[in-house]
């Protein structure tokens, strides 16, 4: 009788080779990509078809390429801008939120709830009500130092580099009160400016006009450009300053380029459409869902479904009070509420 011992088996492998998994997982998220900018082109053309006077896609399509069209008026002068600039905003907010959120390591950052758009909507009421400043080159600047100031507030408020996620939250949450506060007091006591920034301060589409959308999408390529080249050092940056020196992140600078970014992003869009919540909470979390958390893959999908979700409830916002229309503001916050409240009772029941 033999003693010696048969080798083990080998376990059989269930599911495909380890080598090939990355791959599917790259052709997957690619094509999620495809996919939601399909669905993007979509939502595009339902925003110059309905409104007010609804036209149908053909209709819509004449009047965007054919100029004796009696549909032209219609999409180039009234849905045309208000869509490009929902486009761009949306963008702006999304990708804004995305790097926020992978900046402060809060799940719950945006630049709504942190009171950044405050911050350029409190700037912006100051430039219109006391300087007499009216038009868009002229604010957007005072949108961009709103912005950059609450943003370096409410990090040093949280807490800097050992902020916490609810110290955050809180110390956006107390200034976007306050400057939310300032904002109505101001426009309260200065009834001639009053009309011109009721509609903007809750958030709108409706003022769009070409030279706004025409100014607004170099401070948003912009902003696009370094919120793509910081994913790579702020993945880097999740696992901790140490970790990300040795891997050739440079900590610091990469929380300068994430701050710039976000000012950039948010000033813009708010100078642009006034201050609209919850896109940049929404959409990184439906994202993440879908990428997981690498931000190379996380903040192309953000820049993409951001404007999907702020064009789609322009559009809901025009019909559901049709003639008259409900800003997109408003449709956002309904929309983002009980989005934000689940998030808030979800944490909870983990940490417990």
């Amino acid at each position: 009788m033999s003693l010696t011992k048969s080798p083990p088996k080998k376990p059989h492998r269930v599911g495909p080779p380890a080598s090939r998994r990355p791959r599917g997982r790259h052709a997957a998220r690619a094509a999620g990509l495809f996919a939601s900018l399909a669905l993007l082109v979509l939502v595009l053309a339902v925003s110059l078809a309905f409104g007010a006077r609804e036209l149908s896609l053909g209709q819509a399509w004449s009047g965007l390429l054919d100029n004796t069209s009696e549909h032209y008026t219609v999409v180039h002068e009234m849905r045309l801008p208000r869509t490009l600039l929902g486009l761009m905003a949306g963008t702006a907010l999304g990708l804004a939120g995305g790097v926020m959120q992978a900046l402060t390591r809060n799940p719950l950052a945006d630049p709504g709830l942190l009171g950044i758009n405050a911050g350029s909507a409190a700037a912006v009421v100051t430039a219109i009500s006391f300087f007499g400043i009216t038009g868009f080159t002229g604010y957007v600047w005072f949108a961009f130092a709103g912005a950059a100031a609450v943003s370096v507030l409410v990090y040093t408020v949280g807490g800097g580099r050992g902020a916490t996620p609810a110290r955050l939250a809180l110390a956006g949450a107390a200034l976007n009160a306050a400057l939310f506060s300032y904002v109505n007091a101001v426009m309260l006591l200065d009834t001639s400016s009053l009309d011109m920034m009721r509609f903007w301060t809750v958030g709108s589409l409706a003022g769009a006009r070409p030279e706004i959308a025409l100014r607004v999408v170099w401070f948003v390529l912009a902003g696009m450009f370094l919120a793509l080249a910081l994913a790579r050092p702020l993945n880097a940056l999740a696992l901790g300053d140490d970790s990300a020196q040795a891997l050739g992140a440079r900590p610091r600078r990469a929380r300068v380029g994430a701050m710039v970014t976000v000012t950039l992003l948010c000033g813009a869009a708010t100078a642009a459409c006034g201050p609209i919540v919850f896109v940049g909470l929404m959409v990184p979390h439906m994202v993440r869902a879908l990428t997981g958390p690498d931000l190379r893959w996380m903040l192309p999908y953000c820049a993409v479904l951001a404007p999907v979700l702020l064009l789609g409830a322009d559009v809901v916002g025009r019909l559901v009070v049709r003639p008259s229309e409900l800003q997109v503001g408003i449709v956002t916050a309904v929309l983002g509420g009980p989005l934000f409240l689940y998030f808030v009772t979800r944490r909870k029941v983990v940490r417990a």
